[in-house]
């Protein structure tokens, strides 16, 4: 029982999760609607759905303890610390590619503004860098819990990525305009673009 119950909230977390923060993307959409009250609504969005990942993550903790009764094994055939060398392998790109997208956002991480000027730094080659960073840290929590089955759902969160991404692009374009669509032009939206040599 304790077993359906944790998935259940982990698929409505996720799922509510995917809401808020598209919600939390959309402030200039929705500053059409209440003026600029739109960015603090924003903040407030951005925060519900990180208090939502919080949850799935724990979820993630609780099906170790209590795993689906499913048609897959309760742990990887390999040794432990291949598991934990996979999650590091994963985790340290990962991690150092979401620290360095979040250290460049500053506070606009988690605190949504009407920002003058897009963002330097990593945003200067890759669109999206605290999503790219962020993804494969799902796969490190399913290594670490030596997980199979969480290995595979956390394939669920490619397309939740995708739609934040997405939706905040949409946005941007209202706030910037040509200046949004000359960005994404010139800056990958996950890998970096080839620069051409000036000729």
């Amino acid at each position: 029982m304790i077993a359906w119950i944790n998935f259940i909230v982990l698929i409505a977390s996720a799922l509510l999760m995917a809401y808020f923060y598209v919600r939390s993307v959309g402030p200039a959409e929705l500053e059409k609607q209440v003026g600029e009250a739109a960015y603090a609504r924003c903040t407030r969005y951005r925060l519900i759905a990180s208090a939502f990942e919080f949850v799935a993550m724990a979820n993630y903790v609780v099906y170790y303890f209590h795993p689906l009764p499913v048609p897959l094994p309760r742990a990887f055939p390999w040794d432990y610390w291949i598991s934990i060398a996979i999650a590091i392998a994963i985790g340290v790109p990962g991690g150092c590619l979401m620290w360095r997208g979040m250290k460049d956002a500053g506070e606009e991480t988690m605190v949504t503004k009407k920002r003058r000027a897009l963002y330097g730094g990593i945003y200067q080659r890759i669109r999206h860098p605290q999503a790219l960073g962020e993804l494969p840290l799902w796969w490190v929590g399913a290594f670490i819990l030596n997980s199979p089955f969480l290995a595979i759902f956390s394939f669920v969160w490619i397309p939740i990525f995708y739609a934040f991404c997405r939706a905040e692009e949409r946005d941007l374009v209202i706030r910037y305009g040509n200046t949004y669509l000359e960005y994404k032009r010139n800056t990958g939206f996950l890998i970096p673009k080839r620069r051409r040599n000036a000729e």
